[in-house]
């Protein structure tokens, strides 16, 4: 293995005494991605701009603390489920289950102790498209209330394409429910440098999945045409925020993906007008969520102790539809034994 590619050190030890490790792997262009084994977290993303000047695009913490107890998943590999459950329930094969309330009664992203909270098993790997790490982790059956063992694992390469390139599997001896996804929380001009609201933002999607007030979906899905979740066409993000619901806060939804077919595909991008730094997002996977920091409010303090206020980063998270496990229209998150999951994520990067 290149030893210029790949680094490892200790980033510190959890509450509970494990210890913590680092990888540091380095790309084209001065690119770079850093990764801890809590959480399969990314806590740095090097990125350079259109003038080849480098910053680190995500928001995250320079200490393991703030991760165990502060974060709103930042960079963290999310599941079994991600997104709202709510009050936790599903049935499945006649059977139902009560899920980890982990957000107010609903359950989210996985439970309390989900994939994001827990200490996965992590090497790195040396691959023909740039250096990598894989990460894997046993979830016993009934770990947060889910039925059955599953086997995850997670790898994460800096390709020398420019892609942070993202490959999710699973497997598991009961049929249970399984939805992971990347919740990374992106600024283009820098982690900390303002808000995203002008960022531009382009989505390969006509429908997007109806929500109630508590961002619980419904199960209708609807088109974003003449509405001001529509973009079909690059648009500013700040440009239409007055014309959301005002308990919003901003945009918080999923979209339906035109690509339907489980190949890789290009589903969105986001461009930084300032810096011409331009992120995008392919995936096989059936629906995007966009979020745009909206309960960020300056009370977290990341790298360098800069407060992150409301907008400051969005997320683009490949998955399925939220709370699938209720909609029988949506495309289906059970896995069955002797079947694998697998989903993949590609963040690629330019300077435009």
């Amino acid at each position: 293995m290149n030893s210029t590619q790949i680094e490892t050190d200790r980033f510190g030890c959890t509450s509970e005494g494990k210890s913590v490790g680092r990888f540091t792997l380095r790309g084209p262009n001065g690119m770079m991605v850093r990764l801890i084994d809590f959480g399969a977290t990314v806590t740095e993303l090097q990125v350079p701009d259109c003038d080849g000047r480098i910053a680190d695009v995500v928001l995250g913490f320079d200490d393991l603390a703030s991760y165990e107890t502060k974060s709103p998943y930042f960079g963290s590999t999310v599941g079994r489920a991600a997104f709202r459950i709510p009050y936790g329930r599903f049935e499945l094969d006649g059977r139902s289950y009560q899920l980890d309330a982990n957000g107010g009664p609903h359950h989210i992203h996985g439970g309390t102790k989900g994939f994001s909270w827990v200490v996965w098993d992590a090497e790195p790997l040396e691959r023909d498209d740039g250096p990598a790490v894989r990460f894997t982790y046993h979830s016993p059956d009934g770990d947060q209330g889910y039925p059955g063992a599953v086997d995850a694992e997670a790898v994460y390469a800096l390709t020398d394409a420019g892609e942070l390139r993202i490959e999710f599997t699973a497997t598991c001896d009961r049929p249970t429910p399984i939805d992971m996804t990347h919740h990374g929380y992106f600024n283009l001009a820098g982690a900390g440098v303002g808000d995203v609201n002008d960022h531009v933002v382009e989505i390969a999607a006509d429908f997007y999945s109806e929500t109630d007030d508590q961002v619980i979906a419904t199960g209708a899905l609807l088109p974003v045409e003449r509405t001001p979740l529509d973009f079909t066409e690059p648009k500013r993000i700040g440009e239409r925020l007055a014309m959301l619901p005002e308990q919003t806060g901003g945009y918080d939804l999923a979209y339906l993906n035109r690509n339907q077919s489980g190949t890789v595909a290009l589903v969105a991008s986001v461009h930084e007008p300032t810096t011409g730094r331009t992120m995008h997002v392919l995936t096989d996977a059936p629906a995007l969520i966009f979020y745009g920091g909206n309960y960020l409010d300056g009370t977290l303090r990341g790298k360098g102790g800069v407060a992150y206020e409301k907008h400051s980063g969005l997320a683009m998270e490949t998955a399925a539809l939220p709370d699938a496990v209720n909609h029988a229209n949506f495309p289906s998150i059970i896995l069955r034994p002797g079947e694998t999951y697998r989903r993949t994520c590609i963040y690629r990067f330019a300077a435009e």
